[in-house]
């Protein structure tokens, strides 16, 4: 991976010394505007709406719409004076408890790997976190902006989560929410909703899930470039919003949800009941054979014990004999 910033996290009296890289990448399908009848690609310029000339990079101006229309020009000399962002420094503010800050701050999230010279004071600070339970809030600039940032631990390594301000999260405001007679649901719905929770949990495997969409479109344009003939499915029929009965909707989810589990477990109950079959079968064969072991290993024992002693067959026949014979 390559850096994107370098700095260091200053907590206290003690400087670590780190590197910053992207800890995430998004895997969107990237697309160039080209003009549909040769292909070629379409250029953007800078132009001025005024007069139409091009405008360079150099003569671009930062410009602020006031809600009549009018623009104030800013250039780079009135940035001159503003408080200076904290740069190349990761700012600790305070260690908190990671569950008080709600998840819809986060923003983007990022690697911090310590410089050569830093690994001592980075794992110093990454176990003390670890053990303390708490992430830091933190204050860093990256491209000309301050931002707000937590500081976790996440597999041994620190992660910067950039944070929104808590004046850029929206406060819902949603009249159709507001509580009434409608908004209530009726404490049988409730309970019928909590079974069809309970039918459909289970643990989450980030692996499991797909973009569909995305493995769909790197088809069609793989079969553009082997030249077969792309083949469109036929769209869903298009219908308005249907009014439904919520407590007959909520039955048959839960009811298709059991179905569903009921199939798993039964094919899971079905591989149980062969590999028991097959170690009950081991066992009973093992069984039958272990008397017919100890009756040979039994007359072995009578033998060496008297070893004049005959069969008992032949004993019975030669008294058979002599009685014949006193007859």
């Amino acid at each position: 991976m390559r850096a994107i910033w370098s700095g260091v996290i200053s907590f206290g009296m003690v400087a670590v010394p780190v590197k910053m890289y992207g800890a995430t990448e998004e895997k969107r399908v990237a697309f160039h505007q080209v003009h549909a009848a040769d292909g070629g690609r379409v250029r953007q310029k800078r132009v001025c709406e005024l007069d139409g000339e091009e405008v360079q990079l150099a003569d671009v101006a930062k410009g602020y719409q006031l809600p009549d229309g009018d623009v104030v020009v800013l250039t780079g000399k009135d940035f001159e004076d503003l408080p200076e962002a904290t740069a190349k420094t990761i700012a600790v503010e305070s260690f908190v408890p990671e569950e008080q800050i709600d998840p819809i701050m986060y923003s983007k999230s990022y690697y911090l790997a310590p410089d050569k010279l830093g690994v001592r004071p980075y794992a110093l600070l990454r176990d003390a976190m670890e053990s303390s339970g708490r992430v830091a809030v933190v204050r860093f600039a990256m491209r000309e902006r301050e931002s707000l940032a937590a500081l976790r631990v996440r597999d041994g390594v620190l992660v910067l989560e950039t944070m929104l301000w808590a004046d850029e999260i929206r406060e819902p405001d949603f009249d159709v929410l507001e509580k009434g007679d409608k908004a209530e649901p009726k404490a049988a719905e409730l309970k019928m909703a909590e079974l069809l929770i309970d039918s459909l949990s289970a643990d989450f495997h980030p692996e499991d899930y797909h973009d569909n969409y995305r493995e769909a479109l790197e088809e069609v344009i793989e079969a553009k470039v082997a030249g077969r003939e792309v083949v469109t499915p036929p769209a869903p029929a298009e219908g308005g919003a249907q009014v439904i009965d919520l407590m007959a909707a909520l039955k048959a989810s839960v009811e298709v949800a059991k179905k569903t589990r009921g199939a798993v477990e039964e094919e899971a109950a079905g591989a149980g009941k062969k590999a028991g079959a097959k170690k009950a079968a081991a066992s009973a064969a093992k069984s039958s054979a272990t008397p017919k072991r100890a009756a040979k290993g039994a007359r072995a024992t009578a033998k060496a014990a008297d070893p004049h002693a005959k069969p008992g067959r032949k004993k019975t026949a030669a008294k058979s004999t002599s009685t014949r014979r006193s007859a």
